[in-house]
């Protein structure tokens, strides 16, 4: 397991460096597009397997207008494509069912929260990526993140004792969220001092912090979908990791408050 995590790690770092750093832009925010409408299959088929392919692929046609639209920089019309999250879906389930039932609105309410929870997060990457300096701000979120996971793992593991949530994910440790946490303040601290295109001040290391937190809670979160859902892994398109919601559950909760901090402090 070890061993794959490393390689998969070896093998997809230098890809991610060459997209983010100096890739062209909208093969970038196509390999967005991609992890996002993977991460909400993963999401769908725990959540939901039995959701209507019409409803399924109108929900990854309207990601793809919101991806274009921010891509392109009309972000005033983002608001209505997410306003459609709710309608479409809403207004196929009210074309093709006939019968109603608790299981229906059940359905109805996973279908309208999947690309909130998946896609919405993902597309800020997009807005940070068109600020000054956005493109190292995202190194900079995978660089806490990687560190958040990393150090969460192996301290967990060496040192680990105390039980972090049980009924949630009964293998990860306050020991081991300690660990991660730690783990990404010096990597935050590294990074920011290394590029030397912000000072590692309290300001922006309360930043890393909150990062670190954010992420932990992501983990917790998706860790409670597997968990209600009887699962262990979302997918198994990562070796080693699982499949894309396994990966980039920490980045879902911890993207909108770096955009937060970008959007008070440096826009």
């Amino acid at each position: 397991m070890h061993l794959n995590r490393w390689l998969t790690g070896i093998i997809s770092i230098p890809i991610l460096v060459y997209m983010i750093g100096p890739g062209p832009r909208m093969a970038f925010y196509a390999l967005i597009y991609a992890v996002s409408i993977k991460g909400l299959a993963e999401f769908y088929s725990m959540t939901v397997p039995e959701l209507p392919k019409t409803i399924r692929f109108s929900i990854y046609f309207l990601i793809l207008l919101l991806y274009i639209s921010v891509s392109l920089n009309q972000v005033l019309i983002a608001p209505v494509i997410i306003a459609f999250f709710v309608f479409i879906p809403m207004t196929l389930f009210v074309l093709t069912h006939s019968e109603s039932s608790r299981e229906k609105t059940a359905e109805i309410s996973k279908a309208v929260f999947g690309p909130l929870y998946v896609a919405l997060p993902l597309v800020m990457l997009i807005m940070i990526d068109h600020l000054p300096n956005g493109n190292i701000w995202i190194f900079f979120i995978l660089v806490v993140i990687f560190a958040n996971d990393t150090g969460g793992f192996y301290f967990g593991r060496l040192l680990g004792r105390h039980k972090l949530h049980v009924s949630v994910s009964p293998n990860k440790t306050w020991e081991g969220a300690v660990g991660g946490t730690v783990s990404s303040l010096i990597a935050g601290f590294l990074f920011l001092y290394l590029m030397d295109f912000q000072k590692p001040g309290i300001i922006v290391m309360s930043l890393v912090l909150l990062i670190s937190i954010s992420g932990q809670i992501g983990d917790l979160a998706e860790s409670m979908l597997k968990r209600n859902c009887g699962i262990k892994d979302s997918g198994c398109i990562l070796p080693g990791h699982g499949g894309i919601l396994d990966r980039i559950d920490g980045l879902l909760f911890s993207i909108p408050v770096l955009y937060l901090y970008l959007f008070l402090f440096i826009r």
